[in-house]
């Protein structure tokens, strides 16, 4: 006896035998034989339709002319899907607890079987699209109402938040997370003093970012689709930007994350963590970058800011001038920050005045 858990999907056929399919009513007949004369590929819609016996899912047949390979009619047939009692079991349970994770422990005591058995369920879960591994002896629920293509970029977090602790979620992909770039990758950067090899979530590549004791701080958990995943804040995803720019993209995009970040920032916040971290050089960076942008910096805020920077010595941003030699169309010499800022002015143009806010005047 199975229990019925379904979704809306879709089937779309590739006709290999044009007349073998004149009349819609042949493919029911196909299916109950097991005889396709056709290949189909299925494409799952995130939306449950219902829990019981009785609901079905819409799959919409293309029927093709009798003398080519090209769809003129769309049929819509109810076919069932369904998960077995054991599968079905583990989804409810988990879903009407409020889970959102589950180990393969837990799995096991939920089925009260065999530990074979448990790994049978576990697997056919993962192949219809219920559960993402996490890591080792560690899955990931997809909720009901959500469907198994909520295997977006918010739930590669998720499973990226699974291979390190303590880790947070940083650089440019937390600047995506925000909304502060526009750019996005198929890398998830994930901040952890732990050494781990990179590996691969989906079809994104994860990066494991080992950084200095000093410089690990300045996150907290974030809800992302019913799953808590720890990222860094606005203020020190732009903080880490800028420390760093390769992994935002390059100095302009760091300097467009800090510049959209500044018009939702807690300066006192960004402040105290660059004291925190108390590098002159990066004080120095972060000074320049938030005067090219024209950010809305407190003074007093900017005069802690110019204290911390007077701790180090003449530095630069971009590549070390010392070893790369300066780029062409370098913008040169800072005397405010005494920064020598090896970018070509070209990269940093978009940036420029961005993080001023916009006042709009009333008329009247």
């Amino acid at each position: 006896m199975e229990r019925s858990i379904l979704r809306k999907e879709k089937v779309n056929l590739e006709v290999t035998d044009p007349k073998a399919l004149s009349s819609p009513k042949l493919f029911p007949q196909f299916l109950e034989r097991g005889n396709y004369p056709t290949r189909p590929r299925f494409g799952i819609a995130p939306k449950l339709q219902g829990i019981g016996s009785d609901c079905g899912t819409q799959y919409c047949v293309t029927k093709p002319p009798f003398s080519g390979g090209f769809v003129t009619e769309n049929h819509m047939e109810s076919i069932t899907r369904s998960l077995s009692t054991q599968e079905s079991k583990v989804v409810l349970a988990l879903t009407e607890r409020g889970r959102r994770e589950a180990t393969r422990a837990e799995i096991l005591d939920l089925l009260g079987g065999s530990t074979k058995a448990a790994d049978h369920v576990i697997e056919s879960l993962r192949r219809k699209g219920w559960l993402e591994r996490a890591t080792w002896g560690e899955y990931l629920l997809i909720p009901p109402e959500q469907g198994p293509e909520a295997l977006g970029d918010s739930n590669l977090l998720a499973l990226s938040s699974r291979i390190a602790d303590p880790y947070y979620i940083g650089f440019s992909t937390a600047a995506a997370h925000y909304g502060l770039t526009t750019q996005h990758r198929k890398v998830i950067f994930v901040v952890t003093p732990v050494r781990l090899r990179e590996r691969e979530v989906g079809e994104s590549r994860v990066r494991i970012v080992n950084l200095a004791e000093s410089k690990f701080f300045g996150f907290g958990p974030v809800d992302v689709l019913g799953y808590k995943v720890v990222i860094s804040d606005r203020e020190k995803t732009a903080i880490d930007c800028i420390d760093r720019p390769a992994l935002a993209g390059g100095v302009g995009e760091a300097a467009t994350i800090l510049a959209t970040a500044s018009r939702r920032f807690d300066w006192t916040r960004a402040a105290d963590y660059l004291e925190r971290i108390n590098s002159g050089a990066l004080a120095r960076r972060f000074g320049w970058l938030v005067d090219h942008v024209k950010a809305d910096i407190p003074p007093a805020v900017r005069d802690r800011v110019v204290r911390l920077a007077a701790n180090s010595r003449k530095t630069w941003l971009g590549t070390d001038p010392a070893r790369a030699h300066e780029v062409d169309g370098a913008i040169g010499y800072d005397k405010t920050w005494r920064l020598f800022v090896n970018v070509p002015r070209e990269e940093l143009h978009g940036s420029a005045g961005l993080g001023r806010r916009k006042v709009i005047r009333k008329q009247g």
